[in-house]
């Protein structure tokens, strides 16, 4: 297990990632819980196990640092669909002034969040079992997603839970500018796609 982690670490130490060491052992710790739990409740696909340090770590580390720059610190940050904690938990550890909220609609994904933000000692967590599209009206100001839907599909689940000036960041692959042409006209009234940002 240690070899996945120690592949990360000359990218860290490289500049590229501000990451202390007590924060290293966090998510070290998160990585071995993951793996636990993986083999009951699907959390990752098995084949991205051995790439896990790039493929879902140094990916959130990145993208949280991006995202921690244009949220609201004073107002509840929302991981919609946060299954394996991935951005949600990666955030938490990173951005531990932030109220985070976990939100879910598997119940064993949400025991295993709760359990995560316990043993981390992430006071900052709190685990929801909810499905997204019956919150209540205006419920979110901000949100961050990773693996949620594809944009047009998640744009709708949205549309009513999101405050109007509300922010959702997605976290998408190479293929975003795909899902960005499929998005119908008309939800476009009601959201305003832009790149943030790319890395």
């Amino acid at each position: 297990m240690l070899s996945i982690f120690n592949s990360i670490l000359p990218v860290i130490f490289s500049g590229r990632f501000d990451i202390f060491d007590t924060e290293l052992f966090i998510l070290f710790k998160y990585f071995n819980e993951l793996q636990k739990f993986n083999k009951v409740v699907n959390l990752i696909s098995p084949k991205t196990v051995v790439h896990a340090d790039a493929v879902h770590f140094a990916d959130c580390i990145l993208s949280c640092r991006i995202v921690s720059k244009k949220v609201n610190k004073s107002v509840y940050l929302y991981d919609l669909g946060s299954g394996n904690g991935f951005p949600g938990l990666i955030y938490a550890i990173l951005n531990p002034d932030q109220q985070m909220v976990l939100m879910d609609s598997d119940e064993r994904k949400c025991e295993f969040l709760k359990h995560i933000s316990d043993m981390l000692g992430l006071s900052n967590v709190m685990v929801q079992n909810k499905k997204i599209d019956l919150l209540p009206a205006n419920s979110i100001e901000q949100a961050i997603c990773r693996g949620f839907a594809p944009l047009p599909k998640a744009l709708l689940v949205l549309r009513k839970a999101v405050k109007k000036g509300g922010a959702v960041f997605h976290l998408k692959s190479e293929e975003w500018a795909l899902e960005v042409s499929q998005i119908p006209t008309q939800l476009c009234s009601l959201w305003q796609p832009t790149l943030e940002s790319e890395y």
